[in-house]
């Protein structure tokens, strides 16, 4: 049975952070979801979740990162839900600080309650952790590059 884990997120939009930790996750699972999801706690995007999966999947043909990797969105249910009907036992979620792993840790807790999913903290390369898409857009915004911090497709798409 292979082992499938769920790499979920906002990814808006994706970055090089994000695609360290769907490489590293691709390297430890079979099969590896890439899922956008709605996050309540943001009000406002960047762009809409179908142009989010299509960044992604242009970002991971590019990388050469799309073997047993594929991407979705998801908006209606729990995170598990999306995971039981995959047969996902795993997220991975990428923690940059020690406020990440505070945040994320109640969620991984509720998950295990949940659904017997486990979550597994994954810490990008130090030249990466700075990254996030918060930020990106904020620069973005403000007329900055942002070409150290998104793949090609995401800055093409942010210059349109």
């Amino acid at each position: 049975m292979p082992q499938i884990a769920v790499v979920p997120g906002s990814f808006d939009p994706v970055t090089v952070g994000h695609l360290d930790v769907i490489q590293r996750a691709a390297t430890i699972f079979d099969e590896v979801h890439v899922l956008v999801v709605h996050n309540p706690d943001k009000t406002s995007s960047l762009f809409d979740a179908a142009e989010r999966v299509r960044l992604i999947d242009a970002a991971l043909d590019e990388a050469g990162l799309h073997d047993g990797v594929r991407v979705e969105s998801w908006s209606s249910g729990l995170l598990v839900d999306y995971c039981r009907q995959v047969g996902a036992r795993v997220i991975v979620k990428g923690v940059r600080s020690s406020a990440d792993v505070a945040y994320e840790t109640p969620m991984a807790a509720v998950n295990r309650d949940l659904a017997g999913v486990e979550t597994v903290f994954v810490v990008p390369e130090p030249g990466r952790s700075h990254v996030s898409s918060s930020l990106v857009r904020q620069v973005a915004s403000l007329g900055g590059d942002v070409s150290p911090y998104v793949p090609r497709v995401v800055v093409e798409a942010l210059a349109q």
